[in-house]
């Protein structure tokens, strides 16, 4: 490599080391201070996002979600691992982007939120996507070793959990996968939202994709449905019941 290639690549290097900083400055670590609210009759759903391309999705998934699921009935929070960062910047978001620092920012002590467990009460639903094959791996062998897994771990499964793989196809295609995705959807009961075909990033085609984000939305805008409709009706009850009683 010539000098002046040399040059590129430390300039690169640095350009690199300065963006993942301003990420880390966009705003204080969450302390002990911060609460999670509920919003009235919101259905309340968690984005985790893991280190796929796919999740330079993240804006536009959000954007569709509140398309159809209409942005006074849905509040949202993200979870981010460390890998997904590469491929987002969380101050572009308007939403509340957790990441594993704010898990030992909430924690100082004895008595103090665990943010892990305060997502779990406040979620309705937790949708990874993308989920690529580091993560799915976490999740089949009950890791928990950042603030996406723990959450998962310690999610109450009387809630859904909807998963969007998005891998390369090599790694859709391993038998790994096929045994980790028996554990998600057989034992755990979690609903896959099924990769597709397409020419992936790297050049390569076939399966492992993320479903489109339309896909992905109408998905869950079918269990925000489902939840205002059992709303509509245990308000038209409760009505009944104060006329004749």
């Amino acid at each position: 490599m010539d000098e002046k290639n040399v040059v590129n690549v430390k300039r690169a290097k640095i350009d690199d080391e300065l963006c993942e900083k301003e990420k880390k400055n966009y705003r204080e670590t969450f302390t002990p201070e911060h609460k999670l609210n509920r919003y009235g009759t919101k259905f309340h759903l968690i984005i985790g996002v893991t280190g796929s391309v796919a999740t330079i999705k993240l804006k536009e998934l959000i954007d569709e979600l509140y398309l159809k699921c209409s942005e006074d009935r849905l509040a949202i929070k993200i979870v981010t691992t460390k890998g997904a960062l590469h491929f987002f910047d969380p101050s572009m978001i308007s939403e509340i982007v957790y990441e594993d620092r704010d898990e030992w920012g909430m924690w100082k002590g004895r008595g103090d939120p665990v943010l892990h467990i305060e997502l779990r009460k406040w979620a309705d639903a937790l949708l990874i996507a993308p989920l690529d094959a580091n993560t799915m791996a976490k999740m089949a062998n009950g890791i928990c070793d950042n603030l996406l897994t723990s959450l998962v771990r310690a999610w109450d499964n009387n809630k859904p959990l909807f998963f969007a793989p998005a891998m390369n196809t090599c790694m859709w295609e391993s038998m790994l996968t096929v045994q980790h995705l028996k554990v998600l959807k057989d034992l755990m009961r979690w609903k896959e939202i099924p990769p597709i075909q397409k020419e992936l990033i790297c050049g390569d085609k076939g399966y492992g994709a993320m479903a489109s984000v339309q896909m992905i939305a109408s998905i869950i805008a079918v269990d925000v449905k489902n939840r205002f409709a059992v709303y509509s009706v245990s308000s038209e009850n409760a009505m009944i019941d104060d006329v004749y009683s």
